[in-house]
């Protein structure tokens, strides 16, 4: 398949970063909280279910990883009805993973190529578009917003990824200073933020979200054993997950600049919040006491408090925490 047109990578010279202000992220009100509308499962005996971003009709896409480890993406529709396993034709491997949907429809994700590495895709009325970054090693396109602005991270070659969003054509690469990655994942349909995550020297994520001034903010963390941003909406309402000091991992909504609220899904061993709507609807999933992952949906009740993204950066007393790989995909 023949290949578009890549845009002109243009490399943010300035990393605007803000002074320590030594404050954690702080609970938001007692009247804001996240009810729990439906669970689901990819159909099929034995899969895991992992959803990645929701759309403001209600559509979910996602991953699921069959009893053989075979990783596919899907769209579940606003009905409760699901699309086709989605399968890039030049996934060699069996993996292929949906992130990002737009209200068009339009899904995004990467697969796994012969050649080992990670290449990307944009899905649209059944037909693929295949995307790299120009020279690039590897790939990955993670969030899309309806204008088809796009997020992801990619490996220039030196084995560390470097995030990216593409605005109007135009790509901008942006690291979080002496991290061992960064990634963005999402960016909201109004551009004031892209969110994503990065690794500190010591391997432990850290919530990071970049405003449309370009200024980075972080690391954005709950609690000590570190966080990652995976969704967004265009109130800079956001969602994410983080590991607390026992290594549990929790879903949180969080709020710029610096209110968030925690969810377990209940009797869950893990939680992750991974996208959610305009309309406060969210997209996650969690283990159950087996060890096995479904997705669910749920909604923000309450009012949550609106603010703009400030300037002040969230402190941290980083731990070690066992997150496992290179980006915490689901």
């Amino acid at each position: 398949m023949k290949k578009p047109t890549h845009v002109v990578i243009s490399i943010l010279a300035v990393l605007f970063v803000f002074p320590l202000m030594g404050t954690f992220a702080k609970p938001a009100p007692d009247s804001v909280s996240i009810e729990v509308i439906a669970s689901f499962d990819y159909p099929g005996t034995g899969n895991q279910t992992l959803p990645q971003k929701i759309n403001e009709r209600g559509d979910i896409v996602g991953i699921f990883v069959d009893s053989l480890g075979v990783t596919r993406g899907f769209v579940r529709f606003s009905d409760g009805s699901f699309s086709a396993p989605i399968v890039d034709p030049n996934d060699t491997v069996g993996v292929t993973r949906g992130r990002g949907i737009n209200n068009s429809g339009t899904v995004c994700g990467e697969y796994i190529g012969s050649d080992g590495n990670d290449h990307s895709y944009f899905l649209s009325g059944g037909t693929f578009t295949e995307y790299d970054i120009p020279g690039a090693i590897g790939t990955d396109v993670l969030g899309i917003n309806d204008a088809g602005d796009f997020t992801g991270g990619f490996d220039p070659g030196s084995g560390i990824f470097q995030a990216y969003v593409s605005v109007g054509g135009t790509i901008t690469s942006f690291s979080v200073p002496g991290a061992l990655l960064t990634f963005a994942f999402d960016i909201n349909n109004n551009k004031k933020l892209v969110v994503g995550y990065y690794q500190d020297s010591s391997g432990t994520p850290h919530g990071v979200f970049r405003d449309a001034n370009g200024a980075l903010h972080f690391p954005i963390d709950p609690s000590s054993g570190g966080a990652v941003l995976f969704g967004v909406n265009n109130k800079n309402e956001v969602v994410g997950r983080y590991a607390d000091a026992s290594g549990a991992s929790h879903g949180f909504f969080f709020v710029t600049p610096n209110n968030f609220i925690t969810f377990d899904y209940p009797g869950s061993t893990f939680t992750s919040l991974n996208g959610i709507s305009e309309q406060g609807f969210i997209c996650g999933r969690y283990n159950d006491a087996s060890g096995n992952s479904h997705g669910f949906l749920a909604r923000v009740k309450g009012t949550p408090p609106t603010k703009e993204a400030g300037t002040e950066m969230k402190a941290l007393n980083p731990s070690p925490s066992a997150w496992g790989g290179a980006m915490p995909a689901r």
